[in-house]
């Protein structure tokens, strides 16, 4: 008997329909003789429902209670799982996060989990019930509501198989595995059948939609193997695991584009210690993440300031950076929401050269500027203006030998 883990997605959530297809492939493996534990996300478009309301109330609304409504999305779907399961045969019981306990830290809206108690799943797994558990959303210790971010259910998901030390956690989306690319954008993508944790972490850091990173990084701390797998199909989906040689001959694996990035330039800004810390101190007090920054060489004693943040966060990290450039005295800030990053990634990066230079070359070929450039021993990423998005991930694709054919 294993220990088996699923996570079900939106769309895979997204009707009644599906709803019982979902139950009949969790059914299958619990008639295998598995004990099944299975994370399910709202169903789609439910979240982003829940979202617009909260931002009809305010600009920004209370992050407490923002937390508190859009973590019912789950209620729903883990409720109809059960009912569903439960009215073919089978013994099936629903959790809230708050439920198992799923215990997180206190940052609303993007809380980290901290600790999953196992005794009551465990209880219910040794009776032969199929425990259904809401992704998304947990509770910090002082018994408020929490959410993990969007994407949240991998996270969940991937958590629990840890806590469980569970044989395999699989991930059933829309896909039936990870691809070199968007196949959307490159119609010849190839489905990869096995990627390192530390190739997924950049590719889910960059842009990808398979894998949430957070659920990457509880898979590597713990070692919990992910088959992320489709739910419309029985194909053998894509094996997230330990690196090993096989990877290393692969140059590059994927590349991956991320259009949810906005770019702000505080400019001319006085060339001295500290400054950087003053602009950005700010942000992670706000729990704002930048991610790429580039300063400019010093001229005449001053410099510009360049960072990126997600859309989400652009107009509250503009309107910060705004009062922080008035503090160390910098002439202007200005801003740019049309831009993409695109990334190449692969662990044969770090025995291989020129990598980079063909990247760059590629992009020169296709009349694509480069306005901000950021690397890693396994990645490269640039940013460049979206209009450019699809153009500069094709012509990656085919530099890098990546078709399916």
């Amino acid at each position: 008997m294993a220990l088996v883990v699923q996570k079900y997605g939106g769309t895979s959530m997204g009707s009644i329909e599906r709803i019982k297809n979902v139950a009949k492939r969790v059914a299958k493996g619990f008639d295998d003789g598995n004990e099944m534990v299975v994370v399910v996300s709202a169903m789609s478009g439910e979240t982003n429902k829940l979202v617009a309301l909260a931002n009809e109330t305010c600009e920004f609304p209370d992050l407490r209670e923002y937390d508190t409504l859009v973590a019912a999305g789950e209620q729903v779907s883990i409720a109809l799982l059960a009912m569903t399961l439960i009215g073919m045969g089978y013994k099936a019981k629903s959790y809230h996060g708050w439920q198992v306990p799923i215990i997180t830290d206190s940052v609303s809206s993007k809380a980290r989990i901290e600790e999953i108690p196992d005794e009551k799943v465990r209880a219910d797994l040794k009776n032969g019930i199929i425990v259904i558990v809401a992704g998304f959303q947990g509770v910090d210790r002082q018994g408020n509501v929490t959410t993990l971010g969007r994407g949240g259910s991998d996270t969940s998901a991937v958590a629990m198989a840890a806590a469980l030390k569970a044989d395999v956690c699989e991930i059933y989306t829309d896909v039936d595995g990870v691809y070199t690319t968007d196949p959307n954008i490159c119609a010849d993508a190839r489905k990869v059948d096995k990627v390192s944790y530390d190739e997924m972490l950049e590719l889910a850091s960059l842009g990808a939609k398979v894998l949430q990173i957070r659920s990457v990084e509880f898979a590597k701390k713990y070692n919990v193997d992910i088959h992320v797998r489709s739910s419309f199909n029985d194909n053998q989906g894509t094996m997230v695991t330990k690196e090993d040689k096989e990877m290393e001959a692969v140059l590059v694996s994927g590349i991956a584009y991320d259009k949810n990035e906005a770019k702000i330039a505080v400019m001319h800004v006085p060339d001295k210690p500290g400054i950087a810390a003053k602009l950005l101190t700010p942000l992670s007090d706000a729990n704002i993440s930048v991610d790429m920054i580039v300063q400019n060489v010093s001229q005449s004693g001053c410099t510009d300031f360049t960072f990126t943040v997600t859309k989400a966060d652009f107009k509250k990290a503009l309107m910060i950076t705004n009062e922080s450039a008035k503090v160390v005295e910098a002439k202007e800030v200005i801003s740019d929401e049309n831009i993409s990053k695109i990334s190449i990634v692969g662990v044969g990066m770090r025995s291989h050269a020129g990598v980079a230079t063909k990247m760059f070359q590629t992009l020169a070929q296709e009349g694509i500027n480069i306005q901000m450039i950021s690397t890693s021993e396994i990645k490269v990423s640039v940013i460049i203006d979206s209009k450019y998005t699809e153009l500069a991930v094709r012509v990656l694709h085919d530099a890098f030998g990546m078709s399916g054919k």
